[in-house]
């Protein structure tokens, strides 16, 4: 791999929501009706996280490094996914300078939630809580996510050479 000083990632993901399931955005549990169907505990806004981690480095998504086929990753907290990203993203030499998350979903509200979210985030990838953005916006009742059936996130990070 050429080592350069800032590489950049993008990354993207949806969940399905189906009712009685737990929440897990960021790293918070939401308190909802629903929550994401998944393999492992459905934190959307993580995977799109790793996958623009992975992304920035051409190491490939997720579900290459933790496919939905293995018994090793059902039900887990995927917070556990993100810090073994981290340690991946360390390993070639980088670290985050900044995370962009955009999470839209029509319900539950999430404002009230960011300041933990960003919290969870920061201390997994340690780095300031200043340097991760959480935003959330619905899509004004349109499509999948604005008929409640599941939940888009979008993630950018910079990764800087250490």
């Amino acid at each position: 791999m050429i080592k350069i000083p800032f590489r950049i990632g993008h990354g993207y993901d949806v969940h399905a929501l189906g009712e009685g399931l737990k929440l897990w955005l960021g790293g918070v549990m939401v308190p909802h009706s629903k929550g994401c169907i998944a393999h492992s505990d459905g934190d959307v806004a993580i995977h799109a996280l790793c996958d623009a981690m992975l992304g920035a480095l051409a190491l490939g998504d997720i579900g290459q490094h933790f496919p939905d086929t293995s018994d090793e990753f059902k039900g887990m907290d995927s917070k556990i996914l993100l810090r073994r990203v981290n340690d991946m993203v360390a390993a070639k030499g980088y670290h985050v300078a900044n995370a962009d998350i955009t999470i839209a979903a029509q319900k539950p509200r999430l404002a009230g939630y960011i300041p933990e979210m960003r919290e969870a985030l920061a201390g997994i990838l340690r780095v300031d809580v200043s340097q991760v953005s959480v935003k959330a916006t619905t899509t004004e009742h349109l499509g999948f996510t604005g008929r409640e059936e599941g939940i888009a996130v979008w993630a950018s990070v910079l990764l800087s050479a250490v």
